[in-house]
């Protein structure tokens, strides 16, 4: 059985369907006109074969083309597309099936961060009574390293909540090159969860090395095909409006393999997007509607997920600000999107200006985690850990997060009213009406052992000091000392004798 994730009843939706449908037609307009800047050969080539109107820019360099999607083979590539994408995993309990039209939620981590984030605490004197001591966390940021990769998929694997892993933390360790990075990032990952794995890739000349090692550990080319245990995320788009040479080259040799593949599209609304909703959301629909189209051309049935993260441009500095409202309503537009298309989605919650753990990381992240939950897009990068607009990952922040997505599925859960229930309850009511106390404490016992009661918070401290970051720093070394779940020693070995650059530290059985 795969993993159950949240299935969202009655999904929430801002757009009507009319809105829907002009948004659509918007999209294919503008894929008409202007059309896509495209700076790889082989995709414009590949477009104009397949009946788009192709031209080459009469000046720029690099050498580019303008490429007009006529409607035709948009609405084609839609229909192509599977909409039910099944991705796998080393413990085949944990893959994920994605229905386009089901809205059931699978919480993913997530993006590849540069800073890790070390947590240790400084004890101070209270000024007024010296001998009262109080424990301060102390944040320090440092660059990430394998290991440090190792530990968060380890972690991951262990927080329940979490459904699947994106590789979070960019490896630079001294001995880390562009040639090995990628081998290296996916053994790392996938030797310390046994859960789903997404990945980028660094350089596409690893994709073949990538694709063998997942194919020894799912037991075979044909096992890896029905337990795809990796996927692939390709920001091909560069908003607006334009296919990056490398990526789109990455993305088309993925989808020859017919390997499962997120389009991603992020345009920032105010900068390389329009600021108004109707904008962001008519060119963000376009950007991964094309990228789509383009998948298809390619290969016919590749399992392609919907992917969008918008985000709007701060007005003081035009960076990203991820923790506005905004950024959640056009997410929450955008899983609309997808839907109408029956495309499984990608989408992205829980991302947060705060470079610490603390008040400010706490509301932006629940307030987007539940809100874009709640309109049931199907995997979703729910930003485990992340901080600072996805720059720094936070082993800390990871587990107080699992803490407050315990809570957000318990929200989730459906309620248990029917016949039978009420008949029990109003036998209660009558029991408990007729006896001095006139409380219900006798059946709260069958209600707490049948998993129906939510669990407390699990930081919740006395009531002098706020022990949070203390309690949630001792249940992640509780986790840490925890055993791994490696892959066994006989694929290990097939794996460190047939793919090359692999560090020799990562092989356990040494």
């Amino acid at each position: 059985m795969p993993r159950e994730g949240i299935l969202v009843e009655n999904p929430y939706e801002r757009l009507s369907l009319d809105q829907i449908e002009t948004i659509h037609r918007a999209s294919l307009e503008i894929l008409l006109d202007p059309g896509i800047i495209c700076y790889n050969a082989r995709a414009a080539a590949n477009f104009s074969e397949a009946g788009a109107n192709v031209s080459a820019a009469e000046k720029g360099d690099p050498p580019h083309w303008i490429v007009k999607i006529p409607e035709r083979l948009v609405n084609e590539a839609i229909e192509n597309s599977p909409k039910t994408i099944t991705l796998g995993a080393r413990n085949p309990a944990n893959a994920l099936v994605m229905n386009g039209y089901e809205p059931r939620v699978y919480f993913i981590t997530g993006s590849e961060t540069n800073i890790w984030l070390d947590t240790d605490f400084q004890i101070y004197s209270k000024k007024s009574d010296p001998s009262i001591e109080i424990k301060i966390p102390d944040f320090n940021p440092r660059r990430g390293t394998v290991d440090n990769l190792c530990a968060s998929a380890h972690i991951s694997e262990h927080l329940d909540t979490l459904d699947g892993f994106i590789r979070n933390v960019n490896i630079q360790d001294k001995d880390i090159t562009a040639k090995n990075k990628d081998v290296n990032k996916v053994f790392a990952s996938l030797d310390n969860t046994t859960k789903h794995v997404q990945i980028g890739l660094t350089t596409l000349d690893q994709l073949d090395n990538v694709t063998k090692m997942a194919e020894i550990i799912s037991g075979g080319k044909k096992a890896f095909k029905k337990n795809p245990v990796i996927s692939f995320i390709c920001c091909l788009v560069k908003s607006p409006l334009q296919f990056v040479n490398d990526t789109t080259e990455a993305f088309m040799e993925i989808c020859l393999r017919g390997l499962p593949v997120v389009v991603s599209s992020s345009p920032q609304a105010g900068s390389t997007a329009p600021i108004k909703e109707a904008g962001v959301l008519a060119q963000i629909n376009a950007e991964v509607l094309a990228g789509i189209t383009l998948g298809q051309i390619i290969k016919k049935g590749t399992p392609i997920l919907y992917g969008t993260v918008p985000v709007k441009a701060r007005m003081d500095t035009l960076g990203d600000s991820y923790g506005a409202v905004e950024t959640s309503q056009y997410t929450i537009d955008c899983t609309q999107l997808a839907r109408f298309y029956g495309l499984p989605n990608y989408s992205t919650s829980g991302v947060s200006d705060a470079k610490v753990p603390g008040q400010q990381s706490s509301i932006e992240r629940l307030f987007s985690n539940i809100a874009v939950t709640m309109s049931g897009p199907q995997f979703l990068h729910c930003a485990y850990g992340l901080l600072d607009c996805n720059a720094v990952f936070s082993p800390l922040q990871a587990v107080l997060d699992d803490a407050h997505f315990t809570m957000i599925k318990y929200f989730f859960k459906s309620p248990r009213i029917n016949e039978v229930e009420i008949k029990e309850i109003l036998s209660q009511i009558r029991e408990v009406s007729a006896t001095p106390q006139k409380l219900f404490i006798k059946y709260i016992r069958k209600v707490m052992r049948s998993g129906l009661l939510s669990p407390m918070y699990p930081f919740e401290g006395g009531r002098e000091h706020d022990t949070v970051f203390h309690l949630a720093y001792d249940r992640m070394n509780e986790i840490l000392a925890k055993p791994v779940n490696h892959i066994d020693r006989e694929k290990t070995t097939r794996i460190f004798n047939e793919i090359p650059g692999l560090l020799l530290r990562l092989n356990t059985y040494n």
